[in-house]
């Protein structure tokens, strides 16, 4: 038995709508229109939900957002705050190379596939996930993302897993 407590999407969910992301959460974030952005951390911080759930290192496919979760990060009891509210734990942050996290060992292509899942997981039905293509709308300089081939290729894993009952990732 895990010494953490369960993690409740609905608990998870209205952590995040609840969270006030304050300007010192964008200082280092300059892309716009910061909404998008916003929106963006927000569905990373539900899919993290997911993640943390299964014990799972999940990528992220937006440095746009990255940055944005870097300035929530370093408001450190505000970030505290919300991650007990929303995980019961908190959420730690494994940056590419740092070999000590949860993800080292794990490809960035494993763990954003994971990110697919966890979104497949977490979106209200109908929703289009901005993660995906965000870096490109904002004009991030070397975006990053996750292709719609990349996207089908998990959500039909997915469907094969499941039968064909699984969520579609939607773009």
């Amino acid at each position: 038995m895990s010494r953490f407590r369960r993690i409740d999407p609905v608990r998870t969910r209205r952590a995040v709508d609840a969270l006030r992301l304050p300007e010192a959460v964008f200082k280092t974030c300059p892309w716009q229109p910061r909404e998008l952005v916003d929106t963006g951390l927000r569905q990373w911080l539900r899919c993290c939900g997911a993640a943390l759930a299964d014990d799972q290192v999940i990528g992220m496919p937006s440095h746009a957002v990255d940055e944005a979760w870097h300035g929530l990060i370093l408001c450190t009891k505000r970030y505290r705050d919300f991650c007990e509210a929303a995980y019961g734990r908190f959420l730690h942050h494994f940056p590419e190379g740092d070999g000590y996290g949860g993800g080292s060992g794990v490809p960035m292509a494993t763990q954003l596939g994971r990110t697919v899942v966890a979104w497949s997981l977490v979106a209200d039905p109908g929703e289009d996930c901005v993660l995906w293509d965000l870096d490109v709308v904002v004009e991030v300089e070397n975006p990053w993302g996750v292709s719609p081939e990349r996207i089908a290729e998990v959500e039909t894993a997915l469907g094969e897993i499941s039968g064909g009952s699984g969520r579609r990732a939607r773009r």
